[in-house]
């Protein structure tokens, strides 16, 4: 499998309609705490243009959200973003990424809902924002992989530092990534859809 395309950001394509070729739509879950880069990360890989339910942050949520980093966020997901990525003229994904902040959660049982696999961003600067977002995952037995956004002041772990720091099986991805860039984006994906292959010729998970 092969992505097509550069690092620029593509724009809307002049039809959004799949590939006639397309035999295959894959459902994927990108999902973490609030301001970790789920919005940037559909907006920069999809190849249509991303829909977005931002609303402006106001007054109503301090003490409510968490206000980590509202400094410089002026928005955030209230329900969902999505996107389309042609992996292959056969393969599709949908993305789908959910809203960060805990009082829209109630949400995420439904964005689950037939999702072959996820995405889990952490920031290093808030890894313990992780363990929640993780643990819905298991509980509804969706395979993830775990990708660290890199942000100018998050510290860098090792990866076995981080794998212990999350209490991640042995054999769950963890990859460095940012997901302002198209081409880092793309190899997030990819190493969960490989992930989701292992799985699948091994057999289920215990």
């Amino acid at each position: 499998m092969d992505f097509n395309g550069s690092d620029t950001i593509p724009g809307p394509r002049t039809e959004d309609q799949l590939p006639h070729t397309a035999q295959a739509a894959v459902k994927i879950v990108i999902v973490g705490g609030f301001g970790v880069g789920k919005t940037t990360m559909v907006g920069s890989v999809s190849e249509i243009r991303p829909l977005t339910t931002e609303e402006t942050m106001t007054q109503a949520g301090i003490g409510v959200d968490d206000d980590y980093g509202s400094d410089s966020k002026t928005a955030t997901t209230v329900a969902m973003d999505f996107g389309r990525i042609s992996i292959t003229d056969k393969l599709v994904l949908y993305l789908f990424g959910t809203p960060g902040q805990e009082r829209f959660w109630f949400l995420w049982n439904g964005l689950f809902e037939g999702a072959l696999g996820a995405v889990v961003l952490v920031d290093t600067r808030r890894l313990e924002v992780s363990f929640d977002v993780m643990g819905r995952l298991e509980e509804r037995g969706v395979p993830f992989v775990v990708a660290v956004n890199s942000f100018p002041d998050g510290p860098r772990y090792p990866v076995e530092d981080l794998r212990t720091a999350l209490d991640l099986a042995p054999d769950v991805p963890i990859i460095d990534c940012d997901v302002r860039r198209r081409a880092s984006s793309k190899d997030v994906l990819m190493t969960l859809m490989r992930f989701l292959h292992s799985i699948a010729l091994s057999g289920p998970r215990t």
